[in-house]
């Protein structure tokens, strides 16, 4: 086995699941704090902790080769008063509380990775956003972003290597953004969204995946990378490589006016569809790491073809 230990703060979700299932074969075990029991299964076991307060957990981090931090309440819903608040203390609380167990122990983790967004840059639709020339942004979202990574920032861990992955859309068939785009293209409507013109920064599954073992094997690597694939393509692009692959010949667009109805009929934000991000790697492409699906058609029909259409 390639790891002894690796651990998963909030490894319950989905991006949680599709880490833990490529860690499976290259780890003695895996091991997911989670608010909720759940069954071991093979080398993966669930701990307990309720990401505010020490705990039997903190014994886990002993050691571990990897860290990854995951925490955070879905942001795919309407930022009321409440709902704001839930998001910044789901996010903050457990990274600060990472952040000081880490400062305090004796053989803390070797690599600690915290998932945060690449939303945190400005809307743009004329130049790229990279890690050493992109523009912070404002608002909501972005104050989230600066409050965690922030948060991630707080202790000195002198013992433990930090990388803060701002994390673009990820692409995979089980779960997060490409089933619901799906849906939408098999009931007609999967044509563009607003005017189309805004870029989606997205990134396969697998990538994600495969770039945190690769900051493990270097060591020289720390600090902020952007975990984009590096071809940005517009929402009409991807709206269309979506139709075409699935084989629906038409799909009606949504202009801005009726998505912002539906969002509030479902309870979303149309900040999330309609935000321009146009994010580019630079970091880990100059450190040699190398994109499996470095086009958003190649990932639309990798993920079709293992989730859709078998054969």
């Amino acid at each position: 086995m390639k790891f002894k230990k690796i651990i998963l703060a909030g490894g319950n979700g989905y991006l949680g699941r599709v880490l833990a299932n490529y860690y499976r074969d290259k780890a003695k075990e895996i091991i997911i704090l989670s608010r909720h029991e759940k069954q071991a299964e093979q080398n993966i076991r669930t701990v307990v902790w309720d990401g505010k307060t020490r705990g039997k957990w903190t014994a886990e981090l002993v050691d571990a080769d990897i860290l990854i931090n995951l925490c955070g309440k879905n942001v795919n819903c309407r930022y009321t008063e409440k709902n704001k608040a839930e998001i910044v203390a789901s996010r903050v609380q457990p990274t600060e509380l990472l952040g000081m167990v880490i400062h305090d122990l004796f053989e803390p983790p070797k690599l600690w990775i915290n998932v945060t967004s690449a939303t945190i840059y400005r809307h743009a639709e004329d130049r790229p956003q990279d890690e050493e020339t992109g523009e912070i942004g404002s608002g909501f979202s972005v104050d989230v972003c600066n409050a965690w990574e922030y948060a991630f920032n707080k202790y000195d861990t002198p013992k433990t290597r930090k990388i803060t992955l701002r994390m673009g859309i990820v692409l995979g068939g089980s779960d997060s953004v490409f089933p619901r785009l799906l849906n939408l293209v098999k009931m007609g409507m999967g044509g563009k969204q607003g005017n189309g013109r805004q870029y989606v920064s997205w990134v396969h599954e697998q990538d994600v995946a495969a770039c945190t073992d690769w900051f493990a094997d270097h060591p020289e690597l720390q600090g902020i990378f952007n975990c984009t694939a590096h071809n940005a393509v517009k929402n009409a692009a991807l709206m269309q490589f979506i139709r075409k692959t699935s084989r629906m010949p038409f799909g009606l667009p949504a202009p801005k006016w009726l998505l912002e109805a539906g969002a509030i009929v479902i309870g979303t934000e149309t900040e999330l569809i309609l935000k321009s991000r146009w994010v580019v790697p630079k970091r880990l492409l100059d450190s040699g790491f190398e994109f499996k699906f470095k086009t958003a058609e190649a990932a639309v029909k990798a993920i079709l073809a293992e989730h859709v259409l078998p054969g």
